[in-house]
């Protein structure tokens, strides 16, 4: 029988990042494939965030290559760049919502950077009540950050990074600093987003439940390598010390 081919969504090739004398990144390679979880587990500073960066060019790696979604980034011109950071939700450690807009307002801001004024007229409000609804979150469409909860920001952030529908959502941190079940809710919640959207994640994390509830692959990026690459089960009974650290 004839087996299909999955091209990767994501391709990290050989790819370095330093800051000075701290090699944070060596020679990295991963691979992640269409409408799978994939988390990125290792300690702080380790370079996660680098990472993803990288990927959506937030920074330039020093060497090596990242495709995204079929394009080398290197050497994209900025209009490029951004057409197709526009296929890519990104959901801050911080939330980085804007304290000054309503929760409607929030989720329109993307809107305005990649839709026309007639593209908003017929469809933002629908846009902005979906992905309120998708997250459980549609009565709060006009009360302001400071009224909501760190799950309930941490939801429309959520929500934001999905109103473009993307075919890219990398995840900083999603459920850190929130409350056990609290943590629990927003990691179910991106396993139901994969579902709908048949997105691609990448997900930061350090909390074994989240990765445990979200991953269907998880690597290990230990000494600026990916030092291991497998399911959650798979390595949370490696016998390997380096790896055990992280499954205490």
């Amino acid at each position: 029988m004839e087996q299909t081919v999955r091209n990767p969504v994501i391709e990290v090739k050989n790819v370095n990042k330093s800051f000075g004398d701290n090699h944070v990144l060596k020679d990295f390679n991963m691979s992640v494939y269409p409408g799978e979880n994939l988390v990125i587990l290792g300690k702080s500073g380790s370079g996660k965030s680098v990472l993803i960066k990288c990927i959506i060019s937030l920074i330039q790696a020093d060497e090596g290559e990242i495709l995204l979604l079929g394009s080398s980034i290197q050497g994209l011109e900025q209009d490029e760049l951004d057409m197709l950071r526009a296929h890519v939700g990104f959901l801050f450690q911080s939330n980085a919502l804007y304290d000054s807009m309503t929760v409607r307002q929030n989720l329109e801001f993307p809107l305005r950077i990649h839709w026309s004024k007639e593209e908003r007229a017929l469809g933002a409000e629908a846009a902005v009540k979906e992905a309120l609804e998708d997250v459980g979150l549609l009565h709060t469409i006009d009360m302001m950050p400071s009224e909501l909860s760190g799950g309930m920001k941490k939801r429309v952030a959520l929500a934001r990074s999905l109103i473009l529908r993307p075919k890219v959502i990398l995840y900083d941190e999603p459920t850190t600093g929130l409350d056990p079940i609290t943590s629990r809710e927003i990691s179910e919640l991106m396993v139901s987003v994969q579902q709908k959207y048949n997105a691609t994640s990448v997900i930061i994390s350090h909390d074994l439940n989240c990765i445990k509830i979200t991953s269907n692959r998880v690597i290990m990026l230990i000494d600026g390598t990916c030092y291991a690459d497998g399911t959650y089960e798979e390595l949370s009974q490696s016998a390997d010390p380096k790896i055990k650290e992280f499954f205490k």
